[in-house]
This record gives C-alpha cells, structure tokens and sequence, in this order.
C-alpha cells in the first residue's frame, strides 16, 4: 500500500513523489448566489403553484429572476460537464487550439448565468441639481412647509416582545400628540379643531369653492400602501403601515373635524388592509368607527372589507408614450365619490423606483385597464417610473398621478408614517443608523407634495442602510412634478385627457448637507423647502454642541453655557 501525505491541498505518494489528487478550494462566499438560487425556486413553487395570482406579488417577482438565474446555471453545469468531456478528447489527440476553446466554453457556461442571479452593486445616488436650488411653486397655507415630528418614546418594541404593532410596542398617547403637533406646526394653528379647518379652507379656496371648511356629508379618502399584505396573517417581517397612525388620523376627523363614519373610505386597491389596523379601528364601539369603509382588492374583498370597482367615467391618461392602457386607467369609485384625499405613505426605499413614498402610493390607486384578474396592479406604469432603467429628463407615470384631479388633485393632506422604517419595499423593520440606531419614530406632514417628496428623499438618501438601494434618476419625477408646466423631459402633462397641461405640482430641493438639513426657508429666502422641527417660532434644540447626534455632550455643553451664564455669558445662543 502506497503511504500519502497532504501538502498544501495535494495527495502525492511518499515513495514515488507522484500527485495522485489534487483537492479543490472554494470560499463558501463563492456558492452564495448558486444557493439563493435554488431557496428562490423553491419559495417560488411553494408559493406560486397553490394560487398562480401570486407570481405577480413583488416578492414573487423578485424571487423568479433568481430561480431561473438558478436555472440557468444548472444548465450550464450539465452543458459544462459534457463540453469538457469531449475537449479531454480532443487535447488526447493533440487538437489542442480547439480543446481550449472548449474548455473557455465549458467555463463560460458554468459562470455566466451567476451573473444574471443577482442584481449589480448599487453604484449610489448623487442629486443632479445643487443643494439649495428651488424648482417649481411651493404650495400650501405656509408654502413648500414640511413638518418634521420625532418623538423616541412612541416605539419601544426590542425585535423580540410581541408584534411590532402591539400597543406595549407603539403607544397610542404618543402618536396622537404627534399627528396633532403634525397639523398644528403645518398650519401655524394652536388647537387641532383650528388646524384642521385651515386645512379644508386653504383646499376649498384653491380649488374655487370659496372660504368654506368642512361641510357635513362630504367624503374622505385614505390612502395606505399596503403593498405588502396579500390578506395573509401579519408577521414580524412584514412592513405595513402603523395601526396607531391610522387610528389617530381616523379619530381626529371623527371627534375633531365631525366626519360620519360612513364618510370615511380607508383603501389599497391592489391589496388587503388587513387585521390589525381594521381591528384597531373597529376596537372603538362608536358606531361612527364601526361604520368606517374599507375597499380592497376584489381578490381578498370579504370580513368586513368591500371590492374595489373602477369608476369608468373617470380615465387617467399618461404623457409616457410607453405606458400601456392609456386613456383606460381608473381610480376606485371610492375615491372618485370622495370629495378630500389623505395620502399616507412609508418611509423606505425601493430598488427600482428609488423611494416608496407618496406619488408611487398611487400605484395602488389604478385599475390598468386589462380587464383581468389582474386588473389592480400597477405594473404597466414600471417601464416609466423605474428609476434605473429611466434617465433624467424623461417622462414619467408618477407626475400624472401626482397631478390627476381625483388623486393628487384631491389631496388635502400628505403624511409620511416613519415612526417605523425599512430599508426597501420587501424588508422588515430596521433600525436607521441615521437616527443613532434607533427606529425613526418620526411623522412628516405636508400640504406640498413635490416639497415632502423630496425631504423624504434627502432623508432616505442619506441613511447608510438605504443607501444602497438608491441608484438612478432618483429625482427625476420630482423634477418634472415641480415644473410640470414646462418639464425637462418635454411632455405633455395631462392626466384627465381635457387638454389643460398641469401646472406646477409644488417645489422640490434638496437641503444643505444631512447635518443641518437646511432648506431655502430656512435659510431665510422667500423661495423653496421650509422644514420644520420644533413650534414654529420656538428655536429649541437639545443637540447644542451642534454635532448631528444628542447624547452627554450636549449636556455637557449646557452645563458650560449655564456657568458661563452666571459670569456674564449668554445661554442659549
């Protein structure tokens, strides 16, 4: 018997010297993708082959490209394994220019379906325009004002206790203050009652219908992404919009504005609003609450929620020649018979449209026009809105939906729900290394849709884990929105189809730099952003060292100015 012994991955034989084996090193990291591959075929059968109408949920969507990436690869090994049995063939008989050709073939058939199993490295995103640089016309009763509330004590939940919307995690008493300083700081108003009908009025007097507020009998929508609940139980990795937040919303326009129940239409189109929220709503025994409507896909309609039905009188139309059903999109009924819309939206971003925020929340507001079973989904508006695939100044579908008179058009309020946050459409909640690792727990406020778009945006961009999921023309619907009268691109703006091009949207920048988030407002022009943190007029700050982050410096620094005051020297400066 031959003795061996192992020298740097070779078998050799002790007597002879002779290599009998040579062992092959991978770095398990080199597998990675192959393994994907194959957990994404099996998710995707799993999923797809008891119900096929899921291939189209995003989550199937992004599963199937790897599968067949997998797929591929597969193939390839067997196409490998055969090409390079027969250039062995070839080299025993001395054809060698033609056995390595076959052995480059047999390399490139193993490998290359790797590269189409996953997406390429994010390369980031760098604004095309200057900081500081307004385009378009600020809107509202304090124009272009984006309202900033964060409170770290309306979420406490550790990852492990319970579900994330529980009400020991999120706390009610909390987020009610916040929407309530929401509307307050918007509107410049001291009470919700006045602040709410400053709302309505500065709505009903840019829409010509004189300086009336809410007017008993009149209907509101609400619009929620729940993009990713498709009538399943919640779990903790799904990221959905805050129970509390719609609650506090819904009870506001009940108690404080004097909104029926039966008035109020709580929707996504294209998807559920599952138990959580629509228990949340239902827990409150006034028939007011128990009368509130919910309009879901006709797939999952049933338990208290009602079919979406497209209103055929009321055509959407793009500008994006490469959008199909053109002139035969709907809305929902519900929102069309609705005289006010409120737009809530997530804070996360999104691999192919850069941001998940308020215009692409419409996507769950259009019938496409297939007449299908598949008729509440928005994926005929991708090739336009996808960022990636889409360069400055081209059209794109989000600006319609922005503009459309029954979507944007109607919108008396645009909130952004950031007490949770993720890091793109299919993840869970995620900390935010931006908010010193720590959830949000935020809520954005605006009358200006172009204007709370584009601080979302500079928030998002900005955060180290969301980062990397932003790449493109990120900003490029924002551009054309803000100067929707005259876009970059060059198209013709008109969503109803009546030959009024759109005017301008609101007013879109981008701030200073992520530690002083300063806009043009607030920077003391006339022109732009204005972002509000604190009471308007009250200039308080617990960051007074004036670093980004609020910790014992800061206290350390009130210590010195209190000294210091005492000697003469100023506190609070």
């Amino acid at each position: 018997m031959l003795a061996e012994e192992r020298t740097s991955g070779r078998r050799t034989c002790a007597k002879t010297g002779r290599l009998i084996e040579r062992r092959l090193r991978s770095n398990w990291l080199f597998w990675l993708l192959p393994i994907a591959g194959l957990f994404a075929l099996v998710w995707f059968l799993i999923r797809v082959i008891p119900k096929p109408s899921r291939a189209t949920y995003p989550c199937q969507r992004i599963a199937a490209p790897i599968a067949c990436g997998f797929l591929a690869w597969l193939s390839g090994l067997a196409l490998s394994a055969v090409v390079f049995r027969k250039a062995r063939r070839l080299f025993d008989r001395s054809r060698y220019v033609a056995a390595g050709l076959l052995i480059v073939l047999s390399v490139l058939a193993v490998w290359w379906p790797l590269g189409i199993t996953g997406r390429r490295a994010s390369a980031g995103f760098t604004p095309s325009d200057p900081p500081n640089n307004p385009l378009g016309v600020a809107r509202g009763i304090n124009p272009g004002r984006v309202v900033w509330v964060h409170d770290a004590n309306s979420v406490s939940w550790d990852g492990r206790s319970g579900a994330w919307w529980d009400e020991g995690n999120v706390h009610q008493p909390v987020v009610n203050e916040m929407v309530s300083k929401s509307i307050c700081w918007l509107t410049g108003e001291q009470t919700d009652t006045a602040a709410w009908d400053a709302l309505f009025r500065y709505f009903n007097r840019t829409n010509g219908w004189g300086d009336v507020g809410y007017r008993s009998g009149e209907k509101i929508a609400i619009k929620l992404n729940m993009n990713q609940d498709y009538g399943d139980r919640w779990d903790d990795d799904i990221a959905l919009p805050t129970p509390q937040l719609v609650y506090c919303v819904t009870e506001q326009l009940i108690n404080v504005v004097g909104v029926s129940g039966s008035a109020i239409t709580i929707y996504d189109a294209t998807q559920y609003v599952g138990d959580p929220i629509y228990d949340k709503i239902r827990s409150n025994p006034d028939r007011e609450f128990q009368s509130v409507r919910f309009i879901v896909n006709p797939e999952y309609a049933g338990d208290g929620r009602i079919a979406a039905q497209p209103d055929r009188n009321v055509p959407i139309y793009y500008a994006d020649s490469r959008v199909d059903y053109s002139g035969r999109c709907y809305p929902p009924r519900g929102v069309t018979e609705a005289d006010y819309l409120i737009n809530i939206a997530l804070f996360r971003a999104h691999s192919d449209a850069g941001i998940t925020s308020l215009a692409k929340n419409h996507f769950g507001s259009v019938y496409n026009g297939a007449d299908s079973m598949y008729g509440w989904k928005p994926d005929h508006m991708h090739v336009s809105a996808w960022v990636r695939e889409n360069a400055m100044s081209s059209p794109n579908a989000l600006v319609d939906l922005m503009g459309h008179e029954h979507l944007g058009g109607k919108t008396l309020l645009f909130m952004i729900d950031a007490l949770f946050g993720q890091e793109y459409q299919s993840s869970g909640h995620i900390r935010f290394e931006s908010f010193g690792n720590q959830y949000p727990c935020s809520i954005f406020a605006s009358q200006d849709g172009v204007a709370i778009e584009s601080v979302a945006l500079d928030f998002i961009r900005n955060e180290p884990r969301c980062a990397r999921r932003i790449a493109g023309s990120m900003d490029n619907y924002l551009h054309e929105a803000a100067l929707a009268d005259n876009p970059p691109s060059g198209a013709f703006y008109d969503p109803e189809g009546d030959g009024v091009q759109l005017e301008s949207l609101g007013v879109h920048e981008h701030w200073n730099n992520a530690i002083d988030k300063q806009y043009s407002r607030n920077l003391g022009t006339s022109d732009g952003i204005e972002l509000i943190t604190s009471k308007p007029g009250v200039h308080v700050s617990a960051d007074l060292n004036k670093d980004g982050i609020v910790n014992f410096l800061d206290f350390a620094s009130f210590r010195e100015a209190w000294t210091l005051g005492g000697r003469g020297g100023r506190l609070g400066d």
